[in-house]
């Protein structure tokens, strides 16, 4: 258990909060989308399952080359391994956090109105799963994927379990699932966007990325509440710790996976995999899937640490202070 240094008593914005959890009824997609979700309505064959652009061997001469059947497989594969991925998120690394929130591992998180937002955010991620389950059966079936091809965890788990692996201490691993939760809570909306607003695929793949995303546009704000409770209530030791890693759970989530892709590549039947990832790789940011991270570096400004942190959040945007 993190234990809290004595400071002047701060309080996570309740007003917020209480907003926040007010809305809930109204606003979480458990509550209002269920249908939407169990009934998306006709699947349209034509349409593609996962935007090319996020492919990022999409344009290379050899991909280009391969059968269209084959390349299709690969769009189908990449949705069903983008699925698996938020649900490893979700079951390995956001809902044990937020059972620690709930559990009082982390100072600042025991009066009701914080109580209230975390158990609702812990419900919409486990309803996040269920939704990405069905989302899954519903395009194996369409396209006919029978095989359950078991993908790589995504590369921010494994590089979160990397790291907890070197730590000998409970409150640092603590601190890290915190971390890597955190960042990805806050950033999540981003990326999946992406894929809400994109035409080119399935009505109900970009319907799944938007309602995910309405919840997660909750999610961010409890938790930067909460960071805002929390890291001041951290011993030096503490804060030390959670400046020098949070580069890498940012790092993590903006990287491409190139664990995965090749799995995906080869269960299609695509030729000179190896050549086609080191190509992707090589390119001009090759190795970045995404650096919005605005979000974060706003965390972090609230938290008067920006300066501290060792990170190239690049320019900022217009309007940012």
């Amino acid at each position: 258990m993190i234990h809290p240094i004595e400071t002047q008593e701060t309080h996570v914005g309740p007003s917020l909060l209480r907003r926040l959890a007010a809305a809930w009824p109204k606003r979480a997609t458990i509550r209002t989308d269920m249908g939407g979700v169990l009934n998306p309505g006709d699947y349209d064959p034509g349409l593609l399952d996962y935007p090319l652009h996020l492919m990022p061997f999409a344009e290379h001469p050899r991909f280009v080359a391969a059968s269209e059947e084959q390349r299709l497989r690969v769009n189908t594969l990449a949705w069903i391994a983008y699925n698996e991925r938020v649900i490893a998120a979700e079951e390995y690394v956001a809902n044990p956090t937020f059972e620690k929130l709930g559990h009082g591992v982390f100072p600042g998180v025991d009066r009701f109105e914080v109580k209230e937002a975390v158990q609702q955010s812990h419900i919409d991620e486990v309803w996040h799963t269920y939704m990405h389950m069905m989302a899954m059966q519903r395009t194996r079936e369409a396209r006919q994927v029978e095989a359950e091809h078991g993908f790589a965890q995504p590369v921010t788990n494994r590089r979160l379990y990397a790291l907890a692996d070197t730590m000998s201490e409970q409150w640092q691993q603590d601190l890290l699932y915190l971390m890597w939760t955190a960042v990805g809570e806050i950033s999540i909306n981003a990326f999946l966007d992406l894929l809400a607003g994109d035409k080119s695929i399935q009505p109900m793949h970009a319907l799944v990325a938007r309602l995910h995303a309405r919840d997660e546009a909750a999610h961010g704000p409890v938790l930067a509440e909460l960071m805002k409770e929390i890291y001041p209530k951290l011993d030096r030791k503490q804060q030390d710790f959670f400046v020098r890693h949070l580069p890498e759970a940012i790092t993590a989530f903006g990287a491409e996976d190139y664990q995965l892709w090749p799995q995906v590549l080869r269960v299609a039947g695509i030729a000179k995999v190896d050549e086609i990832i080191a190509d992707s790789r090589s390119q001009e940011d090759g190795e970045v899937m995404m650096n919005d991270f605005g979000t974060v570096r706003r965390l972090l400004r609230e938290l008067d640490i920006e300066d501290k942190v060792e990170y190239d959040f690049g320019p900022a945007k217009d309007g940012a202070r």
